[in-house]
């Protein structure tokens, strides 16, 4: 009975052991976040800008 429990215990040490296989790891790409500002907030303030200076000309 020792023998026979032994052996499990040893066959299960050894199927842990060559669970892997001999390739090399597959890494994920590294994913790059680049926080971009509006473009609409660039175009806004000069806008509203030449229309106060319109408003401004025309009186």
């Amino acid at each position: 009975m020792k023998k026979l429990v032994l052996a499990a215990a040893l066959t299960a040490a050894a199927s842990t052991a060559f669970a892997g296989n001999m390739s090399a790891p597959a890494m994920e790409p590294e994913v790059i976040v680049e926080e971009t500002s509006s473009s609409s907030a660039g175009i806004i303030v000069p806008v509203l800008f030449l229309l106060l200076v319109a408003a401004v000309a025309s009186n």
